[in-house]
């Protein structure tokens, strides 16, 4: 918990009703971003993201699974998010243990859509081998390295960027397998397949300090905040799933609002994590 004097707090929300804040960005502005993948070897994917002094790591493992009963056509995802107590004393213990069930929630509602995969930013549907029968299973973990605010819009940064540094092995489905029998595979150890990230959505989350919002808030700006609403689009505007944080209630028309303005952000986050993303790997390639 950040602890704030009276005049500091003071300062925070005079600077967001200027629209100057404490480190000079307008209510809408991120802090600079930095990506750089294959930072796992071990992984299928990974990714390191930086935004300002908030980074984060996410890596994805894959492996071959059965899809549910109910989901014969989708393969399945899960996300787990970890706070390192040496990102911040509060993540010790409990601390630790409520924010990452809490992130890993919300990835999931923003990510995944509802239980039914409706409204999904990830395709559960290429990742199906055999129908009914064979399908990858993607694990994908979350670490929180350094925190100053804004975990989630960094967490669904990194997954993005780390799905896009993805190689998911090629499989060959032995035929004459029958009904409930389980068919062989063959699983090549050269031949990988990269991951489409083109319908992965970015996470925008937009912080009501006083009465004002802003984007990529600190950790002192998240202190003094009434509620926060997080928000997952795709590259065509798609709302892919909601998040909302606080105890204060929001008016419809506030969100709706809200929603439109992180439409509008999502458009430049995309770009610039586009251009990060495919300088990070050129780089990769380079060693």
């Amino acid at each position: 918990m950040v602890g704030l004097s009276l005049g500091e707090k003071h300062f925070i929300q005079g600077g967001i009703d200027q629209n100057l804040r404490s480190d000079g960005r307008k209510r809408d502005t991120y802090r600079p971003i930095s990506v750089e993948t294959g930072v796992i070897p071990q992984a299928n994917g990974s990714a390191r993201i930086r935004i300002g002094a908030t980074e984060v790591i996410a890596s994805v493992k894959a492996e071959l699974g059965r899809p549910n009963a109910l989901q014969p056509d989708k393969g399945k995802v899960s996300i787990f998010v970890d706070c390192s107590p040496v990102a911040e004393p509060m993540f010790e213990g409990r601390g630790g243990e409520e924010l990452s069930t809490e992130l890993s929630v919300a990835l999931q509602r923003c990510l995944l859509g509802g239980k039914s995969g409706a409204g999904a930013g990830i395709d559960l549907s290429s990742l199906i081998v055999a129908e009914g029968k064979i399908c990858w299973d993607l694990y994908i973990d979350g670490l929180v390295i350094s925190s100053d605010g804004n975990l989630l819009d960094a967490l669904g940064a990194a997954i993005k960027a780390a799905l896009s540094n993805t190689g998911i092995p090629r499989v060959q489905v032995a035929a004459g397998s029958s009904g409930d029998e389980q068919p062989e595979v063959d699983i090549s150890d050269e031949e990988f397949m990269q991951f489409d990230t083109s319908g992965v959505p970015v996470i925008v989350t937009l912080t009501k300090v006083g009465r004002h919002y802003i984007v990529d808030a600190t950790s002192e700006e998240e202190s003094q905040m009434s509620s926060a609403v997080s928000v997952s689009i795709n590259r065509k505007g798609h709302i892919c799933g909601l998040s909302k944080r606080g105890s204060a209630g929001l008016d419809p028309s506030v969100i709706s609002d809200m929603i439109s303005v992180a439409r509008h952000i999502s458009e430049q986050l995309i770009n610039k994590l586009d251009s990060e993303i495919s300088a990070a790997e050129a780089d990769e390639d380079e060693m």
